[in-house]
């Protein structure tokens, strides 16, 4: 299967949306339906009292909207922080590229965004505002975990529409050729940046299961455990389910290229993802181990 060759600038019919420099593009546009739609859902669950038993919602909808703006800071920032630290500085490419032209650090439209920097500026983000409002910091975190898949669903989908972050080779019946079709002096010239072979489409294997997935499953765990009611049990699935997701996932996906070997085979994203694994699972059995408490402790300081 040819890759659909989908232009990363959104277009209506024959026009794109660019002015000059700027452009709205598909990538920013998925950042921006994923927060849109994790802060409707977030409404949504502290006006469901059925999942907060006795307790009082975490957080109430005016302080929801103020942290849409803390969480945006925090996905910006950190993802960008994160992929200097983690991918560039790494690269001894990059890293000469980055010592050469520095302000280049600020230029987020060209790409080069990290999910764990991200994850990493939202929690910041969490216990800043926890600690201004005066909110259990960890119960916080669990009215947000559901809603970081409906993000990651939209993030991925947006890698598979720029042709990056593709996978490993394979003969499967699921590999893409991830070539574009471009137009150079009047003809058509295809451009192959992952190579001729077919890949794995892994941006759509993540955005299956660290995004729709994992949504279902922490919405079971909302619903049907009601598990908003048990302090750090939603962040720990989270933790949990997005790292064995990932950890998995990285045996397909193509290792990012420049990076050093690592021992035993590991990647970067592998690397990361096993602290938040051996996180979610002491939390978890932290968690369970504590009674629920439906009281009104959700304004606690933390």
């Amino acid at each position: 299967m040819i890759f659909p060759n989908i232009d990363p600038v959104v277009h209506i019919g024959p026009w794109a949306l660019q002015f000059g420099p700027l452009a709205l593009r598909w990538y920013a546009l998925a950042y921006v339906a994923g927060i849109l739609l994790g802060w409707r859902y977030a409404l949504r669950l502290t006006r469901t009292a059925s999942v907060w038993g006795a307790r009082t919602p975490t957080a109430t909808a005016l302080q929801i909207d103020d942290l849409v703006l803390w969480i945006t800071l925090g996905i910006i920032v950190g993802g960008r922080l994160g992929y200097i630290v983690f991918y560039m500085l790494m690269n001894d490419d990059q890293r000469a590229w980055l010592a050469a032209h520095p302000m280049d650090v600020f230029k987020i439209w060209e790409g080069g965004m990290s999910f764990h920097g991200g994850f990493l500026g939202v929690c910041a983000a969490i216990i800043l505002f926890a600690r201004q409002q005066k909110i259990d910091m960890l119960r916080l975190g669990d009215l947000i975990a559901p809603v970081a898949p409906i993000g990651i669903f939209f993030g991925r989908i947006a890698n598979f529409i720029n042709g990056e972050l593709w996978g490993r080779v394979t003969d499967g019946p699921f590999g893409i050729i991830f070539c574009n079709e471009t137009i150079q002096a009047n003809h058509p010239q295809r451009i192959c940046p992952a190579g001729p072979l077919p890949r794995h489409p892994s941006q759509l294997y993540e955005a299956a299961l660290e995004g729709l997935v994992l949504f279902l499953i922490l919405a079971f765990a909302i619903y049907r455990l009601k598990w908003l009611r048990r302090r750090g049990a939603l962040v720990a699935t989270f933790l949990l389910g997005y790292g064995l997701a990932r950890l998995a996932l990285e045996n397909v996906r193509n290792p990012d290229v420049g990076m050093p070997e690592f021992p035993l085979g590991l990647t970067m994203g592998m690397m990361l993802s096993i602290p938040m694994i051996l996180a979610g699972g002491w939390l978890l059995w932290k968690s369970l181990k504590e009674p629920i408490r439906d009281d009104a402790e959700a304004h606690e300081p933390a």
